[in-house]
């Protein structure tokens, strides 16, 4: 009971690495496939293989009889979420929204049919094709439909769905910190900038000879006595341990 959809735009994409369920259960591999509501061909596959996965249900899983209140994985992009009650984001409008997993990873291959290793290259937002299964469940008191994932194909790049920014967006045009031979930070930038050698760093630090910074007001002139309880030097006159 597969159905091999048209092209969807991906999101939430862990077809590379399985990812544990936020609720507890075993790791899977996932993506969730946002169906344009344009794609009648690719829905009414979906929903008659649905359908299906009931009526062999009802003999295999459900006891006999489909659940009056048997749930699918196809939500309404433009309405809420099933879990939360909250609205579904942008990228979900006009779309039928449809989460699919498997414990084994799924084939992920390009246009060309080679396999795709390197999991940059499919990333929520770009558009993919999926062949896609489905099956009766029943588990804790829920009963519904489920729906496996077999195989990923993409098929166009896309806008990430992400919040990652380019690194022009973060730091602009002009680089405040880049170096300029002799000097960090770069000129523009508030206060001195510190000198560097020629050979891009600093030298290694060598410990100072100088005598140990005093006070001025106990700095002891050469030849002045000096009190050995107080460390002050003597005045004249005075009384050691007393002055």
């Amino acid at each position: 009971m597969a159905v091999t959809t048209g092209k969807v735009r991906a999101s939430y994409v862990n077809i590379f690495q399985p990812k544990a369920p936020q609720g507890g259960g075993d790791p899977k591999y996932s993506v969730t496939l946002l169906i344009p509501k344009s794609d009648a061909a690719t829905i009414n596959g979906i929903y008659a293989e649905i359908e299906k996965a009931k009526q062999e249900g009802a003999q295999k899983v459900f006891g006999g009889n489909i659940p009056p209140m048997c749930k699918i994985p196809v939500h309404d992009g433009d309405g809420v979420k099933p879990t939360t009650g909250e609205p579904f984001g942008e990228e979900c409008r006009g779309h039928l929204v449809v989460t699919a997993s498997a414990k084994q990873q799924p084939s992920i291959v390009g246009l060309d049919m080679q396999n795709i290793i390197n999991p940059a290259d499919v990333y929520s937002g770009c558009y993919i094709r999926a062949n896609i299964s489905f099956f009766a469940y029943s588990s804790n008191g829920n009963k519904g439909i489920g729906c496996g994932l077999n195989a990923v194909q993409k098929i166009e790049d896309g806008e990430p769905l992400t919040a990652r920014v380019s690194a022009e967006e973060a730091f602009g045009g002009s680089n405040t910190y880049a170096a300029i031979p002799g000097q960090y930070p770069a000129a523009g930038y508030p206060g001195q900038p510190a000198q560097i050698p020629a050979g891009g760093y600093m030298p290694q630090y060598q410990a100072s000879t100088a005598q140990p910074w005093q006070p001025a007001a106990y700095q002891i002139p050469t030849g002045q006595p000096v009190d050995p309880i107080t460390g002050r030097p003597v005045l004249t006159g005075g009384v050691m341990g007393l002055s």
